[in-house]
């Protein structure tokens, strides 16, 4: 195995879910060395392929594609800070998540859902039929949780929602 295929199944390994853009930014290799060897390591079944959310994400196998597509959500910041915010306050109602964290609700439903679809957040009814929010498996979601770090497009992008977000809330000026 030549240093660079070495350096670039390392950087996966060390980055679970990353995106081929960021692998490219953060290595010292060309677009197209990168392309060339992350295709050898998928045909090589060192490094697993798999599109999530409109991206193409790579890991290494020890991954199932469960963990493969929650890794990729936990790459979002704003995904990242609503199961966080779960782990230290569930349960939660969502108008409370989106408060505390100063996002939309419709930002907050847009990751819920993802989350939901992926068993990391779970709604349930309280006892007054309101919905609250946990943690479907807080071990397994810590796990995954601590192996990964938003890359800074995810957190721009993020940041960029909530800077709309913050605009279409205010109301208009008066005139």
């Amino acid at each position: 195995m030549t240093d660079t295929k070495r350096e670039i199944r390392a950087h996966v390994r060390t980055n679970a879910g990353i995106h081929f853009n960021e692998l490219v930014r953060e290595s010292s290799f060309a677009p197209g060395q990168v392309q060339y060897h992350v295709r050898r390591l998928v045909d090589d079944d060192e490094v697993v392929r798999n599109e999530f959310y409109g991206r193409t994400h790579y890991y290494t196998p020890e991954y199932d594609e469960h963990e493969q597509a929650v890794l990729a959500l936990f790459r979002r910041e704003t995904a990242r800070e609503i199961v966080v915010y779960l782990i230290e306050h569930e349960p939660a109602a969502p108008g409370t998540v989106a408060d505390e964290l100063g996002i939309a609700r419709s930002t907050l439903e847009y990751h819920l859902d993802r989350l939901v679809e992926q068993d990391v957040v779970e709604k349930a009814y309280d006892r007054r039929n309101r919905v609250e929010l946990g943690l479907a498996d807080p071990e397994l979601t810590g796990e995954l949780l601590s192996t990964v770090e938003p890359t800074v497009p995810d957190r721009l992008l993020d940041r960029f929602t909530r800077l709309v977000d913050g605009l279409l809330e205010r109301e208009p000026a008066s005139r």
